[in-house]
């Protein structure tokens, strides 16, 4: 056997052959970047996103939070009125009823993530989520006025003012891609202050994906706009800004009536097939003539059976029944923390 010989190291002088050969290095193409997962949380709250600046403080532990009485229900869910034990604040905890699957909660979990990144004085602040013994659970700010169901306003200049808070919160959250679709008076809220917020949006939507398929009681459908009703109408096409605008006209109009715009007999308690063939077929409501022109204008810039013919939130911002009023400087939601939403 011969011994094996290793070879002579080379000189570490020996000149390279090709000198003007080079390696680039490898570019990378940020277009096909992969982020990385994040770790799940490490308790049953979702903590704050670190993009969210000054929005709101961390969710509070479920632990501490105490429910002091009951303040309203539907067919989503309960909403109770709870006190954080170590610092006194008041929110409203609304609990979603039903058990859901794995992948369904995770969806509620991004949507509400979604929900806790919008900050505007004019929109109910969603502080965080629970997944508590198996029930989905939302905190959310406390309007300690209620909701305005119900509400007569007979003021055209309140009702100006009541109209310019929700379309500015309408506005912002239309300039950030979220549609509501579900604005109607139990989903406005007031408080002590007289500010009026849009609650619960998204959480429809929500709500409409992961429960019962057929939510579309009396209530509901109520405020919606013909072409969401009929699917023939508008060539199938639904816009949902534009059936925001009509749910937000016919509700401004209910509050001056004092009634649902489409009848007594047509409303919550009324017949369903009777009331959608009224909301697709008949003529839109309009304000009666004791009422201004201006409020007659607007309520018809925002009840047009043609989706593109309606205003957008920003246009009827500059509508004149808004601007002819002087809107006093509105008190800002973060100057009070007592001041926090619900059904």
């Amino acid at each position: 056997m011969k011994p094996s010989v290793s070879p002579a190291p080379a000189p570490a002088n020996r000149p390279r052959r090709r000198p003007d050969l080079t390696l680039p290095m490898p570019q990378r193409d940020p277009s096909l970047a992969v982020p990385l997962p994040l770790p799940p949380p490490s308790s049953n709250s979702i903590p704050t996103p670190p993009s969210t600046i000054g929005q709101s403080l961390p969710t509070p532990s479920f632990s501490d939070l105490e429910r002091i009485r009951r303040i309203g229900s539907g067919s989503g869910g309960t909403v109770y009125m709870v006190r954080h034990r170590t610092t006194g604040r008041i929110f409203a905890l609304k609990v979603i009823y039903g058990n859901h699957e794995e992948a369904v909660r995770r969806q509620i979990c991004r949507e509400i993530e979604i929900l806790r990144t919008a900050d505007n004085p004019f929109v109910v602040r969603c502080h965080g989520m629970y997944d508590h013994a198996g029930e989905i659970q939302i905190l959310l700010e406390f309007m300690d006025g209620g909701s305005l169901d119900g509400k007569k306003i007979s003021s055209e200049r309140f009702l100006a003012e009541v109209a310019h808070q929700i379309l500015t919160g309408l506005a912002y959250l239309h300039r950030q891609k979220i549609v509501h679709r579900d604005i109607k008076p139990s989903n406005l809220l007031i408080n002590a202050a007289r500010q009026v917020k849009i609650a619960d949006f998204g959480v429809s939507r929500i709500l409409a994906q992961t429960m019962d398929p057929c939510n579309s009681s009396v209530g509901t459908i109520a405020y919606m706009s013909p072409e969401r009703i009929n699917t023939d109408l508008n060539h199938g096409i639904y816009d949902g800004y534009a059936g925001d605008i009509w749910s937000f006209g016919l509700s401004i109009l209910e509050f001056y009536l004092g009634r649902f715009p489409f009848g007594e007999k047509l409303g919550r308690q009324g017949d369903w097939a009777s009331l959608m063939c009224a909301i697709c077929y008949s003529n839109p409501p309009e304000a009666p003539p004791t009422a201004s022109r201006e409020f007659r204008t607007f309520i018809s810039c925002c009840l047009q059976k043609e989706p593109a013919r309606r205003l957008t939130a920003a246009q009827l911002l500059q509508h004149s029944f808004i601007t002819q009023l002087q809107h006093p400087p509105l008190q800002s939601s973060s100057s009070s923390s007592s001041n926090s939403s619900h059904p």
